[in-house]
């Protein structure tokens, strides 16, 4: 089965980080999606650019808007994702575990919804 990892954290933590720790996080991140990747687990991994980029999409009453955000009342942003490969929710947390930002963001672990007919 297949489960997401939205990986949060508070993007103010990154911007306070020095250059070579940033670096260092990102050494760290891509040797841990390549550790699961090589025993099967690793469906895809992406870090996303700053909330500050963001936009949202809504549609009422058919006319679509689009607005700068998001703006939620949250200290932390969605930084990226990973998506599994797991044969339970149980193993999805322990490699959700080795995520390094869960060191000081939030992980989230999802199990992915099968659409009917897909």
């Amino acid at each position: 089965m297949n489960y997401v990892c939205l990986v949060y954290a508070e993007e103010s933590h990154l911007h306070a980080m020095s250059r070579e720790g940033l670096a260092e996080l990102d050494r760290r991140s891509v040797a841990y999606d390549k550790s699961i990747e090589k025993v099967g687990k690793l469906v895809t991994a992406q870090a996303l650019q700053s909330v500050k980029t963001s936009k949202t999409v809504r549609k009422r009453k058919g006319k679509v808007v689009v607005r700068d955000g998001p703006f939620a009342e949250t200290k932390e942003q969605l930084l990226g994702f990973v998506m599994l490969e797991a044969e339970s929710l149980d193993e999805a947390l322990e490699l959700a575990g080795g995520i390094p930002i869960a060191e000081f963001g939030t992980i989230e672990v999802r199990a992915v919804y099968d659409v009917p007919g897909r």
